[in-house]
């Protein structure tokens, strides 16, 4: 897999832990994208990208859809503070 190529924002808290979630289970971008939209979220590649890079905001429906489709709870998408 791709090594991220940018730093990461500070628009969102999940979405540095979305992306290691993703890769631990070895779902490649493209595929994570088609499950949620599966799933009923309408997400474009972009955006998605954006939202683990944490550079723009993650909506409430967003991550609830996330971390269904990972199968965890919301509350493991936040770091630990």
């Amino acid at each position: 897999m791709k090594t991220r190529s940018k730093e990461y924002g500070n628009y969102n808290l999940i979405g540095r832990r979305v992306e290691d979630l993703r890769k631990e289970r070895g779902i490649k971008q493209k595929d994570f994208i088609a499950q949620l939209q599966s799933a009923g979220l309408d997400i474009n590649p972009t955006s998605f990208s954006k939202l683990e890079g944490q550079i723009r905001a993650a909506t409430d429906r967003e991550v609830y859809i996330i971390a269904r489709v990972l199968g965890v709870k919301m509350e493991e998408l936040f770091p630990k503070l």
